[in-house]
This record gives C-alpha cells, sequence and structure tokens, in this order.
C-alpha cells in the first residue's frame, strides 16, 4: 500500500486527469475525491472515461469538506481561484498539499489583486521541477504552487535563454494558444461548440491575463539568479516585462506557446540559432519531460496530449533581431495534473517519473 492521497475539487476537467493519473500510479492509494455541486454522484457518471478502473469502481464523490479527513499523507487541491487558501488552513501540518489553483503562486500582494478577488494569501513553493534549484526545495517543502498552464509553457520556454542573458528582459512577448479544458467545465456560451468549432479567438489581452505575473515573476527570478553570477559581474537584474495575448483554439486540450524577446547584443553580433539552442539544451539536459526537438522540428499539441511531456524548438532571426523559442504542452498535463503529480514525488520521495509519461498519444 503506497501513500494515500486526496483530491480537491476532483470533478473538474483537471482533477479528472489526476484521478486518471493517480489511477494507474505504482506508489499511491486513491483517498477521499471531493465536488462541491457533484457530492453524491458517481466519479463515473462526471468522468465516464474513468469507468471500469478497480481503484473507482463504485466510488462517489465526497463532500467538500472530506479532503482534510485524517490519514492521508497528501492532498491535491484542484479548485478555483480563492478557494484553496481556506480549504488548506484545515489540514494539519503533516499533511501535504499541492495546489493547482493560483492562491499561493504570487509574492507580490498588488499583483495578485490586480487578477484576483479577496485577501492575498502568500506564496508557496513554485512547483516547477525543471526550474535550477527547485527539486531541493520542493523534496523538504510540505505546501507547493504549481504553476498555471500558459505559466508553465512561457516559463519553461523562456527560462534558459533569459538566464543566459540572449534576450532582453524588457521586451518579451507570448501569443499562446489553448485548447477550450484550459476555461473548465463551466457552461458558457462562448465555450459552446458551435462557437468553438472553426474559430481562433484572442481573449483577455493587453496584460489582463492572469498568468502575466507568474511569468514575470519566474523569469524576475531567473533574471536575479544569472546576474548574481560571478561571469554577469553582480549587475542588477534588469525589469522583467512580458506582452501575453492567450488565444482561444478549437481543441479538447493542449496549448501552444510562442514566446520572443528582442536578442541582447554581444559585442558586434546578435545570439544565433545555434547559442539559444544550446542554453536550452544545457538547461535542460537529462530532464525527462523535456524535449528540445531536432532544428527544423515545430512542436505541435497532438504530439503531447495527454502526457507530462514540453516539446520546445528554437530559432533566432537576424533580420529582425528577435529570438524565438515555441512550447508546446498538455494543459491537464504538465500544465496541471501531471506536474502535480511529478510535484507529489518529490515531495513524498518517489520516483520523479512515477506515474507519469513524457510520449503523447496519437492519432
Amino acid at each position: 500500500m503506497g501513500a494515500r492521497v486526496a483530491v480537491a475539487g476532483a470533478s473538474g476537467y483537471a482533477g479528472g486527469e489526476l484521478l486518471r493519473l493517480l489511477a494507474g500510479h505504482p506508489d499511491l492509494e486513491i483517498g477521499p475525491v471531493t465536488a462541491g455541486s457533484h457530492a453524491g454522484r458517481a466519479v463515473a457518471d462526471i468522468h465516464p472515461h474513468l469507468a471500469g478502473l478497480p481503484s473507482l469502481a463504485g466510488r462517489t464523490f465526497d463532500a467538500a469538506d472530506a479532503a482534510a479527513v485524517p490519514g492521508c499523507d497528501l492532498a491535491f487541491l484542484a479548485l478555483p481561484a480563492g478557494q484553496s487558501a481556506a480549504l488548506a488552513a484545515g489540514f494539519g501540518a503533516d499533511v501535504k498539499i499541492v495546489d493547482l489553483g493560483p492562491d499561493f503562486r504570487l509574492a507580490d500582494p498588488s499583483a495578485w489583486l490586480r487578477h484576483y478577488q479577496g485577501p492575498h494569501a502568500g506564496r508557496w513553493v513554485t512547483g516547477l521541477p525543471e526550474l535550477p534549484g527547485a527539486r531541493d526545495l520542493l523534496r523538504a517543502a510540505s505546501r507547493v504552487a504549481v504553476p498555471g498552464c500558459y505559466a508553465t509553457a512561457a516559463i519553461v520556454a523562456l527560462t534558459p535563454v533569459v538566464a543566459a542573458g540572449l534576450i532582453e528582459a524588457q521586451d518579451i512577448v507570448i501569443v499562446a494558444a489553448s485548447g477550450t479544458s484550459g476555461a473548465g467545465r463551466a457552461l458558457r456560451p462562448e465555450l459552446l461548440g458551435s462557437e468553438v468549432m472553426g474559430a481562433v479567438s484572442a481573449y483577455q489581452a493587453g496584460g489582463t491575463h492572469r498568468h502575466t505575473p507568474e511569468i514575470e515573476q519566474a523569469l524576475g527570478e531567473a533574471a536575479a539568479a544569472s546576474s548574481a553570477a560571478p561571469s554577469r559581474g553582480g549587475a542588477p537584474p534588469p525589469a522583467v516585462s512580458v506582452s501575453f495575448t492567450p488565444l482561444l483554439a478549437p481543441m479538447p486540450r493542449g496549448i501552444l506557446a510562442t514566446c520572443t524577446g528582442r536578442a541582447t547584443p554581444a559585442g558586434s553580433s546578435q545570439p544565433g540559432t545555434a547559442q539559444v539552442r544550446a542554453a536550452l539544451a544545457e538547461a535542460y539536459a537529462g530532464e525527462p519531460f523535456i524535449c528540445l526537438l531536432p532544428e527544423g522540428s515545430w512542436p505541435t499539441t497532438a504530439s503531447v496530449a495527454g502526457s507530462n511531456g514540453v516539446h520546445l524548438q528554437a530559432a533566432a532571426d537576424a533580420r529582425t533581431g528577435r529570438v524565438t523559442v515555441v512550447a508546446a504542452i498538455d494543459n491537464l498535463g504538465k500544465g496541471a495534473a501531471g506536474q502535480a503529480v511529478q510535484n507529489a514525488n518529490l515531495m513524498l520521495g518517489l520516483p520523479e517519473t512515477a506515474g507519469l509519461t513524457p510520449a503523447g498519444v496519437a492519432p
């Protein structure tokens, strides 16, 4: 019998993906699975793709407060903004928590108040294991906040080139397309099939998307760490400014993030494609879930669907003086449930890759 885990908010898309991954995990046992309005309903009624799994056979959703029952080693919180903080306060210090929501992602209270309602709850350890030094923090942590799906794709794509000083941190532009599951299961007219099929639309442009401060926070910390290195002469870190435009794409899952920055001149030249790819290759050498594709091969969301993988590619445009890094992830995998399980594995002392795969499902 492995560690026992609870899932709060298990009726949503991220919660359902968590249950799917946990049902196949070799070292974790599924404890309480809660849902607000769906409490008492059969899990398979809400997630029919999970029907027949032995660990969920006959299970119904528990009431929302059941996640904090004694006997669990770790709890996943897959709740809307503003709900995790109150629930987390009811857990004992002996229960580890992985929060998939935004409540504990931001250090700056003013950034929180620009995008969310309610008081700022503080910041937990950022649950992105591939960031420099993150694994040691995660292994020692009892409270972890998983970055948002868009933020995960952009941070993985840009951290190595920002840390290497290859782009100007004040001029970063991100355009990222997401599948409809990123908006959750709420019934909204703009998410109806007849509205989405055959259309790609922008939304929350102009810096209003709530993942923008997460991206700026992570890249700012990467720039600060790089500036502190002796090779950078201890110069103060540059301010990070991100222009982010999200797009809604007619697909159920996946994110394709195209991230560009103005190249930083090095003497009389600018970084070329080989130098940018070398920075990514060095940063992610040996990473089990990150794949830098061969030059000329570009990421596609279909290749990472159903996985915890990240596909990357980069190019430098000498004519415009800009660097482009493209990342593809599954927004419910590496962007949510997969990354949450990856963090839980580290927190519980399990193999980091347990229950996860970098390989997508095709066709």
